[in-house]
């Protein structure tokens, strides 16, 4: 059993330099031993090296992987896959493993896979922007956000010491998830939300523009995410959000009915409804999900 370590003494390397590798990075400066970046953008390199954002800023991950005593994947969903298969070319000693990827059951079932000697933990930081490069990170930017972590069967308490120091040291809030619930419930709260933003953007005419306001900004925010990203979560995704989106399309439907029907009554009792659930549903989240 490896001995456990302080993330004060931890080696991290970063693969992925983009919002939310280089936000963790920013995050950790001064508060582990030595923190290391890869990043297969050259651009993203340039930048990390004049922000200062890591210790050591390289294209290729073999060549700061044997240095690092924690490796965090911080790449869209499908790229962590492919990472996770290389890893063990890459890494020839002993290292915990955290990504930080938007689905977690197939990149748990990968990480299930990698030699012993490799210490794996999902998690997944329910925060970020429309803008996923490093031009927007900010180390401020997990503070306050949920972190949810994924752990395996083998995952040993090292690892999960470790991910809670880093969570800590962050600013955001630990929640212990199985993978597949946490894909469930993400299908709902981060990838149909998406899904619904761009479709009210293809529903609205150019010659509606001038009366854009506030609500309409915030409502398609998530439309402005990175287009492979968000393929890599649907195609991962695919069965929870089809889910999802049926019930929501069964929803619509019925307001539809009401709509047309002229039932005003049902209709504003539906409406005012609406309120108190999203009240009990903030107040869910601010204890846990347990309210």
């Amino acid at each position: 059993m490896p001995e456990p370590i302080a993330l004060a003494d931890a080696k991290l390397a970063i693969l992925g330099l983009g919002l939310m590798g280089g936000s963790l990075a920013m995050a950790l400066r001064g508060k582990c031993a030595l923190i290391l970046g890869a990043d297969p953008q050259e651009r993203a390199i340039i930048e990390a090296k004049e922000r200062n954002v890591v210790d050591r800023a390289v294209k290729e991950a073999g060549e700061i992987l044997p240095e690092a005593d924690i490796v965090v994947l911080a790449a869209p969903v499908r790229a962590i896959l492919q990472l996770l298969e290389r890893l063990p070319d890459l890494h020839p000693g002993k290292a915990v493993v955290l990504d930080l990827g938007s689905t977690k059951t197939h990149i748990a079932r990968a990480m299930q896979t990698l030699p012993d000697r490799f210490d794996p933990l999902g998690g997944h930081p329910m925060c970020g922007k429309e803008k996923s490069s490093l031009e927007y990170a900010e180390p401020e930017l997990y503070r306050g956000a949920v972190f949810a972590l994924t752990p395996l069967e083998r995952t040993s308490e090292r690892a999960r010491s470790l991910a809670l120091q880093i969570i800590q040291a962050t600013g955001a809030h630990p929640l212990w998830l199985d993978p597949a619930d946490h894909d469930r419930w993400a299908a709902t709260t981060s990838h149909l939300p998406f899904l619904l933003a761009s479709a009210l953007v293809e529903a609205t005419p150019a010659q509606a523009a001038p009366l854009i306001g506030p609500g309409y900004l915030s409502s398609t925010r998530l439309a402005g995410s990175s287009t492979p990203m968000m393929l890599d979560i649907l195609a991962t995704n695919r069965e929870n959000i089809l889910a999802v989106l049926i019930h929501y399309q069964e929803i619509i439907q019925d307001l539809s009915s009401l709509l047309a029907g002229g039932d005003d009554d049902r209709l504003a009792k539906f409406l005012s409804d609406i309120p108190a659930q999203r009240e009990r549903l903030m107040r869910a989240k601010q204890s846990g999900g347990n309210a």
